[in-house]
């Protein structure tokens, strides 16, 4: 199961930590949602996901502030004894030693934050939704080519580092070489990035390792993209037959969302970078509705038809 780290989201939120002497770095978030106790703090559980980060908010802390100190602490207390990740209270509102001392009790980290409570909890799902979507690496090459996000595929040794390169020249951005991480986003889109450790490095044969970064400046890299088209490269065989009029669209399939995509023969003097640009631009142009390949098409049945007539 995808998780991330406590600690990881405490960073990236820039929370206050109120219990520091909890390791964050072993409690784990696996669920994106979020919960506001409103049925909890009234002794409801049924049906209760203690899984789930939970957010105090001011209709909460109002709540619990308008009962004696007892009642107040007793209510969160029940909380945390359901082994929830943590609690979060929202818009920098005052937390009790004896809130934090229950934290260290039941190992439940207490955390603050100043932001308004809706747009705070907004901006963390969107993160951990991202941060827990499934993922696969692929070997490959991705690239952001006029704003289209080419993955380019094929066997090793084929030449998809040198199209990447070339097409950093042409002035698109490189976004990984070698490995390509792809997080399913959701039902409709798919990111791909760099692992670390090799983000932003193009790996060449005969030369070696060169920073993409440092050689042609930040214009011409990129740290994620969406994976809008597929390429394929494949080896010439003059048996295969290839689609020259691309009326049917193909598909590829990652994490369950297809994707279009294009095989393309590599032979000597294809210029295949070229190739890869004007596949981006016309994928481009049948998102805006138009059509080549179905223009042709219809231009040639057309005289067909005024031919026939003519006879």
């Amino acid at each position: 199961m995808t998780s991330v780290k406590l600690s990881k989201l405490i960073s990236k939120m820039k929370v206050e930590n109120l219990t520091p002497e909890i390791d964050c770095d072993k409690v784990r978030i696996t669920q994106y949602d979020l919960n506001r106790p409103a049925l909890q703090l009234t002794g409801f559980y049924e049906h209760f996901d203690n899984q789930r980060v939970q957010i105090i908010g001011h209709v909460e802390h109002t709540y619990m502030e308008q009962k004696t100190d007892d009642h107040g602490k007793a209510m969160i207390e029940a909380l945390m004894s359901h082994d929830v990740p943590c609690i979060i209270y929202c818009r920098g509102m005052s937390v009790s030693d004896d809130i934090v001392q229950l934290g260290y009790k039941y190992n439940v980290p207490v955390l603050r934050t100043s932001d308004i409570t809706s747009a705070f909890m907004a901006e963390v799902i969107r993160w951990l939704r991202v941060s827990l979507a499934p993922r696969i690496s692929i070997h490959g090459v991705l690239v952001d080519i006029y704003g289209e996000g080419v993955l380019i595929m094929g066997e090793s040794g084929i030449g998809k580092s040198e199209v990447a390169l070339e097409l950093i020249h042409r002035g698109h951005r490189l976004v990984s070489d070698d490995v390509v991480e792809i997080i399913k986003e959701s039902d409709e889109s798919l990111i791909g990035t760099a692992p670390d450790i090799t983000r932003h490095f193009i790996e060449l044969r005969g030369i070696g390792i060169i920073d993409a970064k440092t050689l042609f400046g930040v214009e011409g890299v990129k740290d994620t993209q969406s994976i809008d088209l597929v390429i394929k490269l494949e080896e010439w065989n003059k048996n295969t037959k290839y689609d020259r009029m691309g009326l049917e669209e193909k598909y590829i399939e990652f994490l369950g969302n297809k994707v279009v995509c294009h095989s393309i023969p590599v032979s000597p003097g294809r210029n295949v970078a070229i190739i890869c640009e004007s596949a981006a631009v016309n994928f481009r142009q049948k998102k805006m509705g138009y059509n080549a390949a179905k223009e042709m098409y219809n231009r040639v049945m057309e005289n067909m038809m005024n031919t026939g007539r003519d006879d």
